[in-house]
């Protein structure tokens, strides 16, 4: 509210409450990685991969964003930093205008990098930490992982680079995350996103792993009742929930049960972000130049930077599903198409109804919300 609505004066973490919407574009530059996470949707490995767009193709990707007038590209992978040409194409970005942010997990960033990161302008590092020491290691299947990553984000903190911490959230790691916050607070670090699971790449095997809707609805109360306690200690850090837009809709809810006199500026801000954005605020390109409505819907391409501009692709609704993302509501089905709250939530993650069920517009099953709260006669 403060900015206006307008991409080019927002904060990069704002940018989902911009007017002017073009996507996020997320570039997964490699699809190699030093780690094997439980939950990647890339299914990574630590090999060299074929057909990965060319130095000279990934610039013309970048040209092609610029004019189209992406606000942000997100370097990710794989590990984007095992691409020995990343930090030509990220200074590529910025010299053209782009804001650019990497996704990494952390354990390959020294001073020297973080140094580099400064010189190029790069806007943000998210750091992947998902759990503390022990658990994390054994989520990454790699021994010290967690140490490594640490020390990355403190080379960036030194460098005077943005930094924050992801951390997807499952059965294996609930416990953590009361102890992620005190890590924020020790470590100084600025952002964590608490990220929902989606059921893609090898996060497909961990669905029996992920939170009933019981439990999300805990620990989405406890990243409320941790941040509001940092906050009223006056430590302003910016903390978010990922991927599961339902949290939006009870966040209000539950400052109406508070009488909180903020919430009906929250569902403005709800409203302005208007919920899952795949096919629509947010794209992604993989590696091998095919275009995605999110990096999590690999199953299906609309078509590759190689043969198309991505612009010409993502404006092209001759394509069904890009045709129905950008205007879902009417094929929502069950629960979804009766929700009082489509303009905030926006039918939640189509990929992980589909991964679940079988059929791309039926009901997310990871929304918590109860028919009760979700009922178009419920009062306020």
């Amino acid at each position: 509210m403060r900015y206006g609505r307008q991409a080019k004066e927002l904060p990069s973490h704002l940018l989902q409450f911009s007017q002017d919407k073009k996507p996020i574009v997320v570039w997964n530059t490699t699809r190699r990685c030093n780690l094997s996470c439980v939950h990647c949707y890339s299914q990574s490995a630590n090999c060299c991969y074929p057909d990965e767009l060319t130095t000279e193709e990934g610039l013309a990707l970048l040209e092609d964003l610029v004019e189209f007038g992406v606000p942000v590209v997100l370097f990710s992978g794989g590990e984007p930093l095992m691409r020995e040409d990343l930090l030509r194409l990220i200074g590529q970005a910025r010299k053209a205008g782009l804001r650019a942010v990497i996704s990494t997990n952390g354990t390959l960033i020294d001073e020297k990098k973080a140094a580099r990161f400064t010189q190029l302008g790069l806007s943000y590092v998210g750091v992947s930490l998902d759990g503390m020491r022990e658990t994390n290691d054994k989520f990454r299947h790699h021994q010290g992982a967690f140490e490594k990553a640490l020390g990355g984000m403190r080379c960036c903190r030194q460098a005077g680079v943005k930094v924050g911490l992801r951390f997807t959230i499952n059965k294996r790691n609930v416990q953590d995350v009361a102890d992620i916050f005190q890590l924020l607070i020790e470590e100084d670090i600025p952002r964590v996103c608490f990220y929902h699971l989606v059921y893609a790449g090898r996060g497909t095997n961990l669905r029996d792993e992920d939170l009933d809707l019981e439990e999300t609805r805990r620990v989405v109360d406890l990243i409320m009742d941790k941040t509001a306690q940092m906050h009223a200690q006056g430590m302003h850090k910016e903390v978010l929930t990922v991927d599961n837009h339902c949290d939006g809709p009870y966040l209000y809810l539950r400052m109406l049960r508070e009488n909180n006199e903020r919430a009906g500026e929250v569902m403005k801000l709800l409203k302005m972000n208007g919920g899952n954005s795949s096919g629509i605020g947010i794209g992604c390109v993989s590696w091998d130049g095919k275009v995605h409505a999110d990096q999590f819907w690999r199953h299906h391409s609309f078509g590759n930077v190689r043969a198309r501009k991505f612009s010409e692709i993502w404006m092209d609704t001759n394509e069904p599903l890009m045709a129905q993302l950008k205007e879902r509501r009417e094929f929502l089905q069950g629960r979804c198409a009766t929700c009082r709250f489509q303009d905030v939530c926006n039918g939640n993650f189509r990929v992980r109804a589909e991964a679940a069920t079988g059929n791309l517009w039926a009901p997310d099953p990871a929304c918590y919300l109860t028919d009760d709260e979700i009922s178009p006669a419920a009062q306020e």
